[in-house]
This record gives structure tokens, sequence and C-alpha cells, in this order.
């Protein structure tokens, strides 16, 4: 999980450094840097959130399984102390 957060981190950070660097070289007004600036994230935020979703129905699916094969043992162990 620590490498995750690190890995969101710099992410994030890349995505904060490019952005100031876009307003700062910009051939555009101001204005219009800025609108396609929240425009960009809040589809990198969709496409963040995408992923996050996807992750959590993976993890659900996987906890589903193990939780299958933890009843298996315990029911073999039940049978072995019969």
């Amino acid at each position: 999980m620590n490498k995750t957060i690190k890995l969101l981190a710099a992410v994030g950070a890349s995505i904060a450094i490019g952005a100031a660097i876009g307003v700062l070289f910009a051939p555009e007004e101001g204005y219009e840097t800025r609108r396609k600036i929240v425009k960009r994230g809040k589809k990198l935020a969709g496409i963040v959130g995408d992923h996050i979703d996807e992750g959590k129905e993976s993890m659900e699916e996987i906890k589903e399984i193990l939780q299958k094969q933890l009843n298996k043992v315990n029911d073999r162990l039940g049978t072995m102390t019969k």
C-alpha cells in the first residue's frame, strides 16, 4: 500500500508541475489556458476514478475467492478433528 501512495503522490506532483509549466508557456490568454487545464483535470479525475472503481471491484472478487478458500480449509479442519 505504501508504494501505491508514493506512486499516486508522484503522479499528482507531475501533473501539477506540468500544469504550472503549461500556464507559464501557454500561447493563449490566461482564461483560455485555465479553462483547458480544468477540462483536462476533470477528464483525468474521471479516468483515475474509473481505475479506482475497477480496483475496488477486483479487490471484492479476490476477497470472495479467499473467503471461499478459507471456508473450505475450515470445513476440512472441522472434519479432521471429529
